[in-house]
């Protein structure tokens, strides 16, 4: 699955982002989509937050603004430079998200988006038991990633671009009861609202 325009859309940063904000066009913009995942949560400039497989700081650089102790991680060497020259008020390290360099109850929030569908469900089970490990008791995680649309005008729209940029653990993934996930690693209050047609998923969920 998926074709040349996957390779080139990571190869390419003005691709990578043209795609973004076209696709973002369907919640009303790329700058709402990328805050939707903090939606009703109470962040100050002290909340430690980790951006999870922060990639070029596409998050990041909304994140920086709600708190000064932002900490972008990606496994990808290049991504951390572009997200260093994006974002350069955040702290950035160079890491696998299934063991991430960090200690017990590090963070007040861990973020990430459209990440968790590159995973493989190993993968996934792993990066969701270590997010809940980093986290402060009552921490919070939040995300926002791809979902199977309950609004049929939505369906091929997501088919066409999960066909031409993603492979199959996004099928996979877009089949995943996320909440039942979570709970199952001991996350409470579980919480999942949905949007674009269900085509998107918002995740926030509490150790």
């Amino acid at each position: 699955m998926a074709t040349i325009l996957r390779k080139w859309s990571y190869q390419y940063q003005w691709l990578y982002d043209a795609i973004a904000q076209l696709s973002a066009l369907a919640v009303g913009g790329e700058s709402r989509f990328r805050q939707l995942a903090l939606k009703g949560l109470s962040l100050n400039e002290n909340t430690q937050i980790l951006d999870l497989c922060c990639g070029a700081g596409q998050t990041t650089q909304f994140l920086v603004k709600y708190s000064d102790r932002v900490t972008g991680l990606d496994a990808s060497p290049l991504a951390l430079k572009r997200a260093k020259k994006r974002v350069p008020k955040a702290e950035y390290i160079e890491g696998l998200a299934e063991e991430l360099p960090f200690s017990d109850s590090s963070y007040d929030l861990v973020q990430t988006s459209v990440a968790l569908h590159e995973m493989k469900p190993e993968q996934l089970t792993q990066i969701l038991q270590e997010v809940y490990r980093v986290l402060k008791p009552k921490g919070t995680f939040a995300c926002i990633d791809l979902h199977q649309p309950h609004n049929p005008l939505f369906v091929p729209g997501l088919s066409l671009f999960m066909t031409l940029f993603e492979t199959e653990t996004a099928w996979q993934f877009v089949e995943t009861n996320l909440p039942e996930k979570l709970r199952s690693i001991d996350f409470q209050t579980c919480q999942k609202t949905l949007h674009a047609g269900g085509s998107l998923q918002v995740i926030q969920a509490q150790k």
